[in-house]
């Protein structure tokens, strides 16, 4: 199967460039909304499952053990661009469990972030484990895995207590196996299953309203969403889409984006999940396709319609800062 084209990149009035992908919205039966390509072939969503990776925290006491705080919570949920704020939200998170920042396994980088990159290389640093934009991800796993009173020590391994909870949880909110012969090695060293879109998009659905899960699940899943939308800024950064669209929309969408064109969200008040990709990869056009699908699916206030036109049509502009062209949804995708 072709899948079609979602995003359309324009120079003056012609299209010079297209994004293939497929995408899913369901409900948290798996009904279809709104299939386009091929939402069956396995994919890795990366970090477009953040929150389902985070629920042992919350399931193995420690968020309310270590006396977590919302916007330690939302980090926990995040890929965030290494900010001040965020690098040290993540020391005090280990903190807060006794441990210290060489406990975590992710590795380092620069920070996504370009203002923050540039701010510490002006101070003649190097970047940290703590900018790595998984840090805080990985100070969820050393937190639960110390409440689990689990050594912590390569956690990052899919045999670790840990990751085999994890996997669980992926497995129960997917409907999907996780075989070895579909796993792989994320960015930050954890283990990484394909998993198809449609049930990555009936997971999220499930997440939004809790339907099928337990009570005790539900509640931990609706505490994760509401740290982020309380907290947006610390799930991504400072310009960011995630943080973007979550302080205009709050608690009425949780999007999360994934390495490689993947993005994942929920419309809790409309009971759908999504699940896309873009099949080259392409970060940006997979961010114009979700904004697409919130204008589709979810009655805006001007003032939100606004903030999210902004995000499914951005301006290309050039060198000297004249506007050359724009990207849009591609028909497939705006029509409905």
């Amino acid at each position: 199967m072709t899948d079609p084209v979602l995003v359309e990149v324009t120079r003056g009035d012609v299209v010079e460039s297209v994004h293939h992908g497929a995408l899913a919205v369901v409900d948290a039966d798996g009904a279809e909304v709104l299939v386009l390509g091929d939402v069956d072939r396995p994919v890795f969503p990366r970090s477009a499952v953040k929150v389902i990776q985070a629920l042992p925290l919350i399931e193995s006491g420690a968020a309310d053990r270590y006396g977590l705080t919302d916007d330690e919570l939302s980090l926990a949920c995040a890929s965030h661009s290494g900010e001040p704020r965020h690098a040290e939200t993540v020391a005090r998170m280990l903190a807060r469990a006794g441990r210290e920042p060489a406990c975590l396994e992710c590795g380092a980088h620069w920070p996504m972030g370009q203002e923050a990159a540039r701010a510490l290389a002006r101070t003649g640093a190097e970047p940290t484990v703590l900018h790595n934009n998984c840090s805080g991800k990985h100070a969820g796993f050393i937190c639960a895995a110390c409440a689990m009173d689990v050594d912590p020590a390569g956690y990052i391994e899919p045999g670790h207590a840990l990751q085999r909870e994890v996997k669980a949880a992926m497995e129960a909110l997917t409907g999907f196996a996780h075989r070895d012969e579909l796993r792989g090695t994320d960015g930050c060293s954890i283990p990484t299953y394909a998993v198809p879109l449609r049930a990555l998009a009936r997971a999220f659905a499930r997440i939004g309203t809790g339907t099928g899960l337990t009570r005790e699940r539900a509640a931990a899943f609706a505490r994760l969403r509401a740290a982020v939308a309380a907290h947006p800024f610390m799930v991504a950064g400072t310009g960011r889409f995630d943080t973007i669209l979550m302080e205009a929309l709050g608690a009425r969408a949780f999007v999360k984006v994934g390495a490689e064109g993947v993005y994942c969200a929920t419309f809790p008040e409309l009971g759908l999940g999504i699940a896309l990709k873009c099949d080259d990869g392409a970060a940006r056009a997979a961010e114009v396709a979700m904004a697409a699908l919130v204008e589709r699916f979810l009655p805006l206030s001007a003032q939100e319609a606004e903030a999210v036109a902004a995000l499914s049509r951005p301006q290309m502009r050039n060198w000297n800062g004249r506007l050359v062209g724009t990207m849009r949804p591609a028909a497939a995708l705006a029509s409905g």
